[in-house]
């Protein structure tokens, strides 16, 4: 029986002797340095969308926030200068939310039995699959936010797809053109 450590000592020196690479080795592993395998550095593109993915860190001063929201402001008004008037069709007002003067509006209405529940409005043209409400509680509550510009809205729910119910919470609306009960939303101004 040989001895562990003469075993391993020969090993150790068996590693340690040089190995002879041929010549042909040789032409194989300089051809492949030379074919360009080492990694290159990025183009402008790629160095642009590496910069771009990164985090950075941006300081602003208040008086310059303050400079970018004023401009907001007279942005979100220019709509109202073209004649864009609140409580318009239903055209308009997704025209005035795609200008970002849109307030997002919660609406909520607790159904315990419904299976589906959607909003249906003048904001989308009465369509009954064009908003549907969450239900993310067990006591059947059920939640929308529609993002709204200001003016004058009616609505209602469609219960199931066969029961309409007004908002329970909103003030009923007087001129209800399809004999159904139907609620009335103002969003900002009177």
């Amino acid at each position: 029986m040989r001895d562990p450590d003469q075993t391993l000592d020969r090993a150790i020196q068996t590693l340690r002797e040089p190995v002879e690479i041929g010549e042909a080795f040789d032409r194989r592993v300089m051809a492949e340095v030379a074919g360009g395998s080492a990694p290159r550095r990025p183009g402008p593109i790629g160095r642009a969308g590496r910069w771009l993915i990164q985090p950075h860190v941006v300081r602003v001063s208040p008086l310059v926030a303050l400079a970018a929201a004023a401009a907001l402001v007279v942005a979100l008004l220019r709509p109202w200068e073209r004649g864009v008037e609140p409580g318009a069709a239903a055209t308009q007002a997704t025209a005035r939310s795609v200008a970002s003067a849109a307030v997002p509006t919660r609406f909520m209405l607790v159904a315990p039995g419904a299976s589906k529940v959607t909003l249906v409005g003048d904001f989308n043209d009465w369509s009954v699959d064009s908003t549907p409400l969450v239900n993310g509680v067990s006591g059947g509550l059920w939640t929308v936010t529609v993002p709204l510009p200001p003016g004058r809205y009616r609505y209602a729910f469609l219960v199931d797809g066969r029961t309409w119910r007004p908002d329970p919470g909103a003030p009923p609306a007087l001129d209800d053109d399809f004999g159904r009960p139907n609620s009335v939303l103002t969003i900002g101004g009177s």
